[in-house]
């Protein structure tokens, strides 16, 4: 590979199916076709390359594997060591969460940017081919962890933006907020992947 050159992945079969569904949805957008393409692609296990499963010893990646050229949507790889959790933050966007390895938990929280945080009912066990819609309107603030000890989970998520892009906030348990801007792990040999 030449110096400055990205490695060109094809695009598995059935990430190209979904990204074709989610871009016929976009127009409401309808949440509820891009949930089944989400589901459909999380319901088998076996088209994810490993090096966007690939887990940090410290903290969780989050791979980009997908970002529409208008900037409508983003598809994304969450990949969770062992215990490794999120810390409490928001979207401002709408989000399908699809489980494909493992296991994840998801509380839900109520935060206003001032007093302490306060948990929305018990937390969600995601298991591989669960799905979980977040957004402002439907519940956009929550912490996210893989509850498995001694496992890696992966998560694939879109989002109505280039999430990776998008400023956001995270919510400290004390109260406030502070925004941020999550990025990708993406390096040479994990290139998005093209329509």
């Amino acid at each position: 590979m030449v110096s400055g050159q990205q490695l060109t992945v094809a695009t598995p079969p059935a990430l190209a199916r979904c990204i074709a569904a989610t871009q016929a949805a976009l127009a409401g957008p309808d949440l509820q076709q891009i949930a089944a393409a989400l589901a459909a692609l999380v319901r088998r296990d076996d088209w994810l390359p490993a090096a966007y499963a690939r887990p940090h010893p410290a903290h969780y990646q989050q791979y980009l594997l997908y970002a529409d050229p208008l900037g409508r949507f983003s598809i994304v790889s969450f990949v969770w060591g062992p215990a490794q959790q999120t810390p409490l933050h928001d979207h401002g966007v709408w989000g399908i969460v699809g489980l494909l390895r493992g296991a994840e938990t998801s509380q839900a929280y109520t935060a206003d940017g001032h007093a302490p945080p306060q948990p929305l009912g018990p937390p969600r066990l995601l298991q591989p081919g669960d799905i979980e819609a977040v957004g402002p309107g439907i519940g956009d603030i929550h912490r996210v962890a893989n509850p498995l000890p001694d496992a890696v989970s992966v998560s694939i998520h879109i989002y109505g933006t280039d999430i990776g892009r998008h400023q956001r906030h995270v919510f400290p348990d004390a109260g406030g907020s502070k925004p941020f801007i999550s990025g990708y792990a993406n390096g040479p040999e994990t290139p998005p992947f093209r329509a």
